[in-house]
């Protein structure tokens, strides 16, 4: 059965990149505080840079603060990246940013209004509800969820680094736990984690905890991650499991197809040489 990450790993063979392109319609960056002009900014990145793009990861918060005009924009960007994909002949995921977090009816409830309703692939997911609130969605077998783990942002230490034991284990911390659970819940191979690049220590580490996950590395860029240092240290050994999301240092770019052609040229050579 196909699986998100099965679909994902023919995408990258197909445009040999790791990279995930971020849809932030920030609205500093917008000509109108508008639903519209969000949308229009979204698709024009898209079209610009779809052939470098492994997958995309829209931000359902630049969205929702336009109430029922912005998610009807979301539903249309995530349609547009079907179209596009269609053009390319090959399928290009759409991970929806929205780490969500509850249980029972209200996580199933959220999972079809980002599966069903917006078709989106995969999903952000705040994991500290536990295993019952991360199960509506992984009834969806071919989508996917990515695990909050060790951020980016500079707060991430306050709960994420907090010692934990579990059983007779020895402490380690919660992100490193967090890591351990994913490996062991993943049984239908679509479970991936949040790591930030801005932790390159916690990349190996939790590269130890989970050998075969996919991570979505935010944080390279404008928020001071630098590109080899996150590949090197979170690469599995095949090569894959690192998806580098990039987002203002391609939006805000003179040439975001220019931006996203070299990011992904970068990110090849870097490869080459890890490789040599």
């Amino acid at each position: 059965m196909e699986t998100f990450f099965s679909f994902l790993a023919k995408r990258l063979d197909d445009c040999s990149s790791l990279l995930c392109v971020g849809l932030d319609p920030h609205p500093s960056d917008l000509p109108a505080p508008t639903a519209d002009a969000a949308r229009d900014f979204c698709l024009r990145l898209v079209k610009a840079t779809a052939p470098y793009a492994a997958a995309f990861k829209p931000n359902a918060a630049f969205f929702e603060l336009y109430g029922p005009e912005g998610w009807a924009a979301l539903k249309d960007l995530i349609a547009a990246v079907q179209a596009e994909s269609d053009r390319l002949g090959s399928m290009i995921p759409v991970i929806l940013d929205a780490k969500r977090g509850d249980i029972a009816s209200t996580a199933e409830a959220y999972a079809r209004s980002a599966f069903e309703c917006l078709g989106a692939h995969a999903i952000t997911l705040s994991p500290y509800l536990g295993r019952d609130s991360i199960d509506p969605f992984l009834a969806w077998k071919e989508k996917g969820v990515f695990l909050l783990c060790k951020t980016s942002n500079p707060g991430a230490a306050d709960l994420q680094d907090l010692l934990v034991t579990a059983g007779s284990e020895n402490a380690v911390p919660l992100h490193v736990h967090i890591a351990q659970l994913a490996q062991a819940w993943n049984s239908g191979d679509n479970i991936g984690l949040v790591v930030g690049a801005t932790q390159p220590d916690a990349l190996v580490r939790l590269r130890e905890a989970a050998p075969d996950l996919w991570f979505l590395v935010p944080g390279v860029g404008a928020q001071g991650g630098d590109l080899e240092t996150a590949l090197r240290s979170g690469l599995r050994t095949d090569g894959k499991g690192l998806l580098i999301n990039v987002s203002r240092g391609i939006s805000r770019a003179e040439n975001p197809a220019r931006a996203a052609a070299e990011m992904r040229d970068e990110i090849i050579n870097i490869l080459y040489s890890l490789k040599h």
